[in-house]
């Protein structure tokens, strides 16, 4: 099967990369990773020619950089390229980009990192990352200058004031930005607007959260039939990656893979270009205009909400079940999955314990008001 390949300042990176955010786990548990099964995607992913492995300090509470390091360290070093982050996602990290630069080295087992990135630039944490007092922009500038980081970029959630903001102070020497962009944020979050800003400064667009954490695998019964109409061949999951392929700028996309069926059938997708044409375009636009139209959290199951909450709610699940009681509710289905979920358990771990702390609201990516929708929430179901 081939491979669509991009050129990145003479190197041909595969046009597909693997994210390691969302390996296979065991039972459930998101710091237990599958070793053996995540090995063998690694395996099938360098069979079938992608070369980027994108991983990050806290993904997999900390292992999915140990695991990628294992996996990737039976094949040549030339033979594949990896990207991993600084964690200023955490403010508690900021002091510490030394120390964390070089326990990542330790953890890979790497001598030096193809691509490194500031991690998740927004509100949160964009006057920290621009402090000198910390040290980070420096260190990293250092790194690169002795040969342990090849490219520098960053990813950013920010809006798009923010990404202004780190671009003015630290454009001329970011080589590539990884954005949040699919063809519901094209709208929703404005990556639009983001990523012409990006094509005006010339700085290649990598590519994050392609499917939406899942949610744009399977659309609403109208708009699957919709797609249809327009490409009869093409699988539902398939569009969110024919619609990053006509993006002007954009040259890496990275899919954060859970098992090897996954896998095929990103590969199967990147195998050839097929960007979208006009009508396809304005048939695509036309289901993101009914998707914001139930206006649902735009949740991305990242997980960084819940090592914050006091309460230990697994926020993303509940989230995810107040999205299918909006989507149902709105298309005028059944509404008894929600409900029912929510009776099978501990009381203490509904939406009714959240304390309004806001502790998770600090860490979400996507600035979703959590508190304000567990209220919802129980107004609505309890």
């Amino acid at each position: 099967m081939a491979m669509v390949y991009r050129d990145f300042q003479g190197i041909s990176l595969s046009g597909l990369g693997f994210g390691a955010m969302r390996l296979p786990v065991v039972n459930g548990n998101d710091a237990e990773i599958n070793r053996d099964e995540a090995k063998k995607m690694v395996d099938r992913a360098m069979a079938a020619g992608i070369n980027y492995y994108d991983t990050a300090f806290g993904y997999h509470d900390g292992n999915s950089e140990i695991v990628m390091g294992e996996a990737l360290s039976k094949y040549s070093r030339d033979s594949y390229y990896i990207a991993t982050k600084f964690p200023g996602y955490d403010l508690s990290n900021m002091p510490k980009v030394k120390e964390i630069f070089e326990e990542q080295l330790k953890k890979t087992g790497m001598e030096y990192f193809d691509f490194y990135l500031f991690h998740n630039v927004c509100e949160m944490n964009i006057n920290q990352y621009l402090d000198p007092k910390y040290g980070i922009f420096d260190y990293l500038m250092e790194q690169k200058k002795n040969g342990r980081i090849k490219h520098l970029g960053f990813s950013c959630h920010g809006e798009y004031e923010v990404l202004k903001r780190f671009l003015d102070a630290y454009g001329e020497h970011m080589e590539f930005c990884q954005l949040q962009l699919n063809y519901l944020d094209w709208k929703f979050q404005k990556a639009e607007e983001k990523v012409k800003l990006l094509n005006d400064m010339n700085i290649p667009v990598w590519v994050m959260e392609p499917l939406r954490g899942g949610k744009l695998a399977k659309l609403d019964p109208l708009s699957e039939e919709e797609l249809k109409a327009l490409r009869p061949d093409e699988e539902i999951p398939a569009w969110a990656f024919r619609f990053l392929q006509s993006v002007k700028g954009v040259t890496m996309v990275l899919s954060g893979m859970s098992s090897m069926e996954q896998l095929d059938a990103n590969l199967k997708t990147y195998s050839e270009d097929k960007p979208l044409n006009d009508k396809e375009m304005e048939g695509l636009m036309k289901v993101v205009d009914r998707m914001m139209s139930t206006k649902s959290v735009p949740c991305t199951a990242c997980h960084y909400c819940v090592s914050h909450c006091p309460q230990g709610l697994d926020i993303p699940y509940l989230i995810s079940l107040y999205n299918e009681h909006l989507y149902t509710a709105a298309a005028g289905g059944m509404t008894f999955i929600a409900p029912m979920a929510l009776a099978a358990m501990d009381e203490s771990k509904k939406p009714v314990s959240c304390l309004h702390c806001h502790s998770c609201e600090k860490v979400c990516p996507q600035q979703i008001k959590i508190s304000d929708m567990m209220s919802d929430f129980v107004e609505k179901i309890g």
